[in-house]
């Protein structure tokens, strides 16, 4: 776990995820390309390209033979605070609070007392060009204070937050004024004139720890969807490769939709899925039958059953941490999990001995939706969504099994070798 550990504590942002997983990736031979390169490509070849530098998608294409795609999705971002631009808000010229907005379906309450910083992607002008740089402020710099309880008798009986006020970040005293600009750009190593853009995000300080008595569990930032990624970065990079092309596609912006260039719901894995099959020479015909033969695992985290929410799961599929990967159905297709799917996966969890839980929303409580059925509409191929279960997902800490990460590993592995 410590791989796990390190993984998401170096990847505050889905820009800074992109970069663990490329870090792996270059580690392990592939080679970069750009969406404006032309590609020239050859059997045996290992390659990634990213998209926005938040999305990126891996191919291995394999030595001989072409049967199709081996495809294992997740995604990059998780729920969190977006800095606005002009952040600093002076309050009574004695405390500087920063102007953020929601990203994605956030627990607010859970983001309270916590030691925070910030992080993301600046552009800066260099000359006459545009440079993207990685920023992460690795300090405690942020908190957003709760209201004492004295003030607020009715706290505990239920409290709507409001974002514009009562979650603003505290950033300093009163000798922070003006000061924040200068804290991004010495991160970037720029002057604060030339950086002309900004994505920046809050996160919590918290690391990785190992939680319970035994160690049974990972609480953790990020853990839906970076568990997720790990496991396929894992998996997808100690694989030997088969006869079917791996293919690992993590994206950006699930969290709110998906609906972006980079996002699941874009063009950005079926552009890429044909670009290496026009690269190979193939008609596209020849296209479409590889896609028609072709699988896509899409992994995002599952509810567990809640000891101290156990009604609000179903009666009988009822996934616990630590005793498998979760495997989704939903009758409205919110999962693209069907009867051909669900029996491949199980298939090949048995041939690792892997342990595997089915997963509907008790028929009363809406559910989520996730990466599966969004991207099948562009690229259609038969999809398991999966994912790992935990509890507090969407909260500023989450937690999960120790031991469920080891056992998606495997199946991944066994996947992009068959």
């Amino acid at each position: 776990m410590k791989d796990l550990f390190n993984f998401i504590d170096a990847s505050p942002t889905a820009f800074h995820c992109v970069e663990s997983v490329k870090k792996i990736l270059d580690e392990k031979g592939f080679k970069e390309l750009k969406e404006s390169d032309d590609w020239k490509l050859k059997k045996g070849d290992k390659f990634y390209v990213k998209r926005n530098g938040s999305s990126l998608i891996a191919f291995n294409i394999p030595k001989s033979g072409f049967k199709g795609f081996h495809i294992y999705s997740a995604h990059t971002d998780s729920p969190s605070f977006r800095i606005k631009e002009n952040p600093e808000m002076v309050f009574e010229n004695n405390y500087v609070r920063l102007n953020v907005e929601k990203y994605g379906g956030m627990i607010l309450s859970t983001w309270f007392d916590r030691p925070l910083s910030v992080a993301g992607r600046v552009v800066v002008r260099d000359g006459n060009k545009l440079t993207e740089k990685l920023v992460n402020i690795d300090k405690d710099t942020c908190v957003i204070p709760n209201v004492a309880i004295h003030m607020n008798h009715e706290l505990n009986n239920g409290y709507k937050y409001g974002v514009q006020n009562d979650l603003l970040p505290l950033f300093g005293g009163e000798k922070a004024k003006g000061t924040f600009d200068e804290y991004i750009a010495k991160e970037a190593g720029v002057k604060k004139e030339d950086i002309l853009g900004k994505d920046l995000f809050l996160y919590t300080r918290q690391k990785c720890v190992y939680t319970g008595a035994n160690k049974e569990f990972i609480t953790a930032p990020r853990l839906d969807d970076q568990a997720c990624v790990f496991a396929g970065i894992k998996g997808f990079a100690e694989a030997k490769g088969g006869s079917f092309a791996g293919v690992l596609a993590v994206f950006d912006n699930e969290e709110v939709g998906s609906g972006t260039k980079q996002g699941a719901d874009s063009t950005f894995l079926e552009d890429s899925l044909f670009r290496v099959c026009e690269a190979l020479s193939f008609t596209r015909s020849a296209y479409l039958r590889a896609v028609s033969e072709s699988f896509n695992i899409s992994a995002d985290n599952a509810h567990g059953v809640h000891p101290a929410m156990a009604g609000k799961a179903d009666p009988t599929s009822r996934p616990y941490l630590n005793k498998g990967v979760v495997l989704k159905f939903n009758g409205s297709q919110k999962y693209a999990t069907d009867a051909v799917s669900a029996a491949y996966f199980k298939k090949l969890a048995m041939g690792v001995k892997a342990n595997v839980q089915p997963y509907y929303n008790n028929s009363d409580v809406a559910g989520g939706s996730t990466l599966g059925n969004i991207s099948t509409a562009h690229v259609s191929v038969k999809t398991a969504d999966i994912g790992l279960p935990q509890f507090a997902m969407h909260s500023a800490v989450e937690t999960m099994g120790s031991k469920d990460v080891a056992d998606l590993v495997k199946i991944v592995k066994a996947y992009f070798e068959e």
